[in-house]
């Protein structure tokens, strides 16, 4: 594809976005759209008294210090979900590069198709699992958002 003019309006020069911020702590979040046997994927809703409370997220959590992103997943699905993970069942799918207003957040998404045990709530107000093109009727933070499309093409 040819380059634009400089006053052209399309494409990812026309998006609203803005442009990256310097200088934030930076945070990195791992994060798993769980599938099921009919492709639906298990969104979580963060709970009361926690930033963003009552949106909808995917399931997952903080990196801690010398941790991988698939040990993280592993940890926190079982402390949040009750359910046990290997790193062998999460496949990378993409990542998210998010400024917010105090810390810029990096997020990688894992997709898992298995796990052992009965999901329970542990740490979240409700569970929904959702089709993928029902996703964006789910109240979502910032940046999250950018990985509704890349699952609706994956599903």
């Amino acid at each position: 594809m040819a380059p634009t003019e400089p006053d052209s309006e399309d494409g990812c020069f026309s998006a609203a976005i803005p442009p990256p911020r310097t200088g934030l702590k930076i945070v990195t979040v791992v994060a798993v759209a769980l599938l099921d046997a009919d492709g639906r994927i298990l969104l979580a809703q963060r709970p009361e008294g926690k930033t963003l409370a009552g949106l909808w997220e995917f399931p997952g959590g903080k990196l801690e210090a010398g941790e991988t992103p698939e040990a993280a997943l592993i940890r926190e699905l079982h402390e949040e979900l009750a359910i046990d993970i290997r790193a062998s069942c999460l496949a990378p799918l993409s990542f998210v590069s998010h400024s917010y207003e105090s810390f810029h957040l990096l997020m990688p998404l894992y997709v898992c198709r298995q796990w052992r045990g009965t999901i329970r709530m542990n740490e979240h107000q409700n569970l929904a699992w959702v089709r993928a093109e029902r996703l964006r009727d789910y109240p979502m933070p910032p940046a999250d958002e950018p990985l509704i499309p890349v699952l609706q093409d994956l599903l």
